[in-house]
């Protein structure tokens, strides 16, 4: 669903190398959305002062020192629910309904918040369109 290119931006080479891994990833006869969408990621930007990404969209990180990798992590998520059709979303349910045995086959449940005293839930899920949809036909509450 999406390719992640990360570069030793200290390289002396490092631009012939990005030149190298565009054109055997073109060889390769990839669907042009997924090189459209690509993530470009230098990494080793704590051995040069001050570095700020020339190229758009590039995402400086550290992955020694763990600099850029939050913004690093929501970029690659970001993308991936966009490739996928899903979306991230809290949706709050009665427990002593089926809502959440239904989340747990339909979607992919992250997190449940149960709050005891009025029987709910926050349930946090990544879901499709298409089965959030559904959820809405089945549960309109």
């Amino acid at each position: 669903d999406l390719i992640v290119h990360v570069r030793d931006i200290t390289h002396p080479e490092t631009i012939l190398q990005k030149a190298t891994v565009l054109s055997v990833l073109k060889n390769l006869n990839l669907p042009s959305h997924l090189l459209d969408s690509m993530v470009e990621v230098h990494n080793k930007v704590d051995l040069i002062e001050r570095y700020k990404p020339t190229e758009e969209n590039a995402l400086a990180i550290s992955a020694l020192h763990g600099r850029g990798l939050e913004e690093l992590k929501e970029e690659i998520e970001k993308k991936i629910l966009t490739a996928t059709g899903k979306k991230i979303m809290t949706v709050n349910i009665n427990l002593e309904g089926p809502q959440l045995s239904w989340l747990y086959k339909e979607a992919t449940v992250q997190e449940v918040e149960v709050m005891p005293e009025d029987g709910t839930a926050r349930v946090k899920v990544i879901i499709s369109n298409s089965a959030f949809g559904r959820y809405k036909n089945l549960f309109p509450t």
